[in-house]
């Protein structure tokens, strides 16, 4: 068994039948996070001995005839961002290490377990998920399986190492500047960040990024993404600006694989300085894309300035609401550097600068959306990162965060569907990110599985 061979449809398959257990499954799973996360640090808590427990449950009711789910015994890895009852969510910040067990589970673990998922453990994240690698004042740094001189991005680093490695086939990530499409693109991975509001989302009070975030599961490929998706996706009484239920089955959207008929290539979105390896990786999948069938057109006109301000503007007052409270008290210390000067920039911003950053939310929006309709195409292509990231020993206070992130940020003030995909690599893996019109997700899926069918293997880096 193996796990970065298998997929999350078929193991789940397999216990449905009683070919497989879910005993088999966590006991695999547990054996192999014993044996690499010394090394990697991808996971931060483990109960081996609720896992098994449920996994028995769930054998129990497959030899009682009944159906676990569609993820039966799959084991889960839960983001140290959202709770999972049993588990302290530290946020992985000092200023939660000592916290109580949450007593009850997010949304979308609730969802996961519904539908037959095991909790394994919790997986590392930066503080807050501040930044786009993973690291922290509690649990240390997380490195990129491929290689562990790399970071796996983040800030659902913890996750992407889990499921490159082989921990879990399944876990939870979120998105709020990047965060499931970074460590996605430099783990090799294919991820998708939802339309907001696809997966509900409930932290009483504890959710920094609002309107900008989705959290959302994180696995290998389209279809598995897409699977678990039809199993937590819909709305929900708790989250005020969850989405109506999608009666199509985005797990078949996936499995057709079927490309666009016409896309926008975007080689820099107008406005940002790309690694020449990157962009050659990138215009080669396009390229490969293109000989399918599907009309590329080219424009590189999209935003006349970077997008980050607008979004920075957010994200800082988020932060500023949920940690302000610690500037000027001895707690502060226990903040990471750069969340603390985060922190202390929202503090100095207005309501007035609150509402020109949602102003550019309709911007951005306008820009995507217009961009799309004036070519008529499905899709927008870009690439996910701009340039590779410092290694983890150049990284320290992650200053040069803008400079390789920047093609992420848009799409979470947009709020369009936008997924990453391997399409090779050049040291370290690269990936396409794949925008799509509103709520338009299975056509995103779709167009994530052609290109994975054209890149086969390009997961090993070179």
């Amino acid at each position: 068994m193996d796990f970065r061979e298998e997929s999350v449809v078929g193991l789940a398959a397999g216990v449905r039948s009683g070919e497989l257990s879910a005993a088999q499954l966590v006991e695999h799973s547990l054996a192999r996070i014993e044996e690499l996360n010394p090394a990697i640090n991808a996971f931060v808590a483990i109960d081996a001995g609720a896992a098994r427990a449920a996994a028995e449950q769930v054998d129990a009711r497959v030899s009682a005839g009944e159906d676990p789910g569609p993820l039966a015994g799959i084991p889960v890895g839960v983001k140290d961002l959202e709770d999972a009852r049993g588990f302290v969510t530290t946020y992985g910040s000092l200023l939660h290490a000592d916290d109580p067990p949450a007593e009850s589970d997010s949304i979308l673990v609730a969802r996961l377990k519904a539908a037959g998922a095991i909790v394994i453990g919790k997986t590392n994240t930066p503080e807050f998920g501040h930044t786009a690698t993973t690291q922290n004042s509690v649990f240390g740094a997380t490195v990129n399986p491929l290689n562990n001189e790399l970071t796996p991005g983040g800030s659902s680093g913890g996750t992407a190492a889990g499921l490159v490695s082989g921990m879990v086939p399944l876990a939870t990530g979120s998105d709020g500047g990047g965060s499931i499409r970074i460590p996605a693109a430099l783990c090799g991975l294919s991820g998708i960040k939802c339309q907001q509001g696809r997966v509900p989302k409930f932290h009483d009070g504890e959710t920094p990024a609002m309107l900008l975030a989705e959290p959302g599961p994180m696995a290998r490929t389209a279809a598995d993404n897409a699977w678990a998706l039809d199993a937590v996706r819909g709305p929900h009484w708790a989250d005020p600006f969850s989405l109506p239920a999608d009666d199509r089955s985005w797990y078949d959207a996936a499995t057709s694989a079927v490309p666009p008929q016409r896309v926008v290539w975007s080689p820099t979105m107008g406005f940002a300085d790309v690694d020449p390896k990157v962009a050659a990786a990138c215009q080669e999948a396009v390229e490969a894309l293109e000989a399918t069938g599907t009309e590329v057109v080219v424009d590189d006109s999209l935003f006349d300035e970077q997008p980050l301000h607008g979004w920075a503007v957010q994200w800082t007052i988020y932060m500023h609401a949920r940690l302000g409270q610690y500037l000027g008290t001895a707690e502060e210390e226990k903040i990471t550097p750069l969340l603390r000067d985060m922190v202390a920039f929202g503090a100095e911003l207005s309501g007035n600068d609150a509402a020109e950053g949602f102003t550019r939310i309709f911007a951005r929006n306008h820009d995507v959306g217009g961009l799309l309709e004036r070519h008529d195409a499905e899709h927008l292509l870009t690439p996910t990162i701009a340039q590779f990231p410092p290694t983890l020993a150049q990284i320290e206070s992650d200053g040069a965060l803008a400079d390789w992130v920047q093609f992420t940020f848009a799409l979470n003030m947009t709020r369009h569907p936008a997924g990453s995909v391997n399409v090779g690599t050049s040291g370290q893996p690269v990936g396409l990110q794949v925008v799509g019109r509103h709520f338009d997700e299975p056509g995103v899926l779709a167009t994530m599985a052609a290109i994975e069918n054209l890149h086969e293997g390009s997961r090993t880096v070179d």
